[in-house]
């Protein structure tokens, strides 16, 4: 495949750059939502996050199958999928297991959630020009997921606010992704497309 059919491929992707729009708006009325309620039990936290993070490994193979990318960016966004389903699956089959056990699986996800992004951040900085705020959201992702390892406190309200960030993390990185996809159904073709 040329480099003329890549950027065909994108721009053919690119008209619906709205979509990722609504899904960006999605995730964060979702985190919003999150930060509302008054959750009190670990295991109402726990399941919410397994719906979260299969939501995410849903989101990710949409990332997969959408346009023409590298065998690479398919293989992260195809391994960060599978991992997102078992954190998901185990939040599920454990979900009144201990703090520590829920705040290790959220630093996972974030860990790798994070480097996905400092990763397409750095891949792409020379074709998007906001590549820069993909790049602070995964340095902001990796933190957090460290943070969420350390040993902080082990209350509750800490799972609450993981999970509203993750929210708004996947929010903040599909409505970047819009503009992006935006910005390059507006570039103009090249002369040998």
């Amino acid at each position: 495949m040329t480099d003329v059919d890549v950027e065909r491929s994108f721009r053919e992707a690119a008209r619906y750059w709205w979509i990722f729009l609504v899904i960006g708006a999605g995730w964060l009325l979702f985190a919003i939502i999150v930060f509302r309620f008054d959750w009190r039990s670990v295991s109402a936290i726990s399941i919410l996050f397994g719906i979260v993070v299969i939501a995410a490994a849903i989101d990710e193979l949409f990332a997969v199958f959408a346009g023409e990318r590298s065998g690479w960016a398919r293989f992260g966004h195809a391994l960060l999928a599978l991992a997102f389903f078992v954190i998901g699956i185990v939040a599920f089959v454990h979900p009144g297991n201990t703090f520590a056990a829920l705040a290790a699986v959220m630093s996972f996800y974030f860990v790798l959630k994070g480097m996905l992004d400092v990763g397409l951040a750095v891949a792409l900085r020379h074709e998007i020009a906001a590549w820069w705020l993909q790049l602070l959201l995964g340095v902001a992702e990796i933190l957090i997921g460290f943070w969420a390892a350390g040993d902080f406190g082990h209350k509750t309200i800490l799972l609450v606010v993981w999970v509203g960030v993750l929210g708004l993390t996947r929010g903040i990185s599909a409505i970047i992704f819009a503009f992006a996809a935006r910005e390059l159904r507006e570039i103009e073709p090249s002369p040998a497309a």
